[in-house]
């Protein structure tokens, strides 16, 4: 079942020098899969996600040929279905929680807002409270209680992640989640991801800079490059990957003894260990 539609997406913004296009004719689809996105930063990964959920800044400007979520054209969404879209049924977990967490309200008062959408007071605090415990946050009562200032670069990333995900949505745009996690925090998020993807259904766009990751944990990929999509492929084949830009990255990887280091090939029961 596909999920997602987009085609010819095109992202667009003014300069000094006349309109820059940052996202330039982006076209895929995703069912409910793990897809992932890589490239260089610059290279309109991010902007591609903005788009999809609406969120492209202005004076920035979003265009496509189609632009389609479960059956709904967002090019034509009024702001009523975008909030009864957004934070319920699509979500994105930004790269850096300074700038995506409210300052003036504390990690549990935020997630129980997301949470209150669909369910009552107490329940979403047990949600939360769940929630914070899945992405290995050690003493969840005092996070929850918490303000964003007082916690560190990694714990903000965990309780960003938990108030994306308490609503079980069905796609979910994570770009570079786990950036700022340490291997153990990340291995269990990934878990919690390919949960909801197994289990619910749910539908994964990746952007990560990591092709280690990115290959080990994804279904598919696509290699961005100036804005343009220059290769589409299997997961498990990026190693053979044929696209010069895209062998750049491979041979960008520590290598071992001269030669290039192969991506992994490791299973969920592996934990993706890498």
């Amino acid at each position: 079942m596909t999920l997602l539609h987009v085609e010819n997406l095109r992202v667009t913004f003014p300069t000094r020098q006349g309109p820059a296009e940052v996202v330039r004719g982006v076209s895929f689809t995703l069912g409910r899969e793990r897809l992932g996105i890589v490239g260089e930063s610059g290279s309109g990964k991010s902007q591609t996600g903005r788009a999809i959920l609406g969120l492209t800044p202005p004076p920035g400007r979003a265009t496509a040929d189609r632009l389609e979520f479960d059956g709904i054209d967002l090019r034509a969404a009024t702001p009523r279905q975008w909030r009864g879209l957004r934070g319920i049924r699509m979500s994105m977990v930004m790269q850096d929680p300074k700038f995506s967490l409210n300052p003036v309200m504390t990690i549990g008062r935020q997630l129980m807002e997301a949470a209150r959408r669909t369910a009552s007071r107490a329940e979403a605090r047990d949600r939360a409270m769940a929630m914070l415990e899945a992405v290995q946050i050690r003493d969840p009562a005092r996070v929850f209680g918490a303000y964003p200032h007082e916690l560190s670069g990694g714990m903000g990333q965990r309780a960003m992640i938990a108030m994306m995900l308490i609503a079980e949505p069905d796609l979910l745009i994570a770009d570079e989640p786990t950036s700022a996690l340490d291997v153990t925090v990340q291995i269990e998020v990934l878990r919690i991801l390919d949960r909801l993807v197994q289990d619910r259904g749910m539908g994964l766009v990746f952007i990560s800079h990591d092709l280690r990751l990115v290959g080990s944990f994804c279904d598919r990929v696509l290699v961005m490059y100036a804005g343009r999509v220059v290769e589409e492929l299997k997961a498990a084949e990026l190693a053979q990957a044929r696209h010069p830009y895209t062998q750049g990255l491979l041979n960008c990887l520590p290598r071992i003894e001269g030669g290039r280091r192969p991506l992994p090939v490791l299973t969920r029961e592996e934990g993706w260990a890498l």
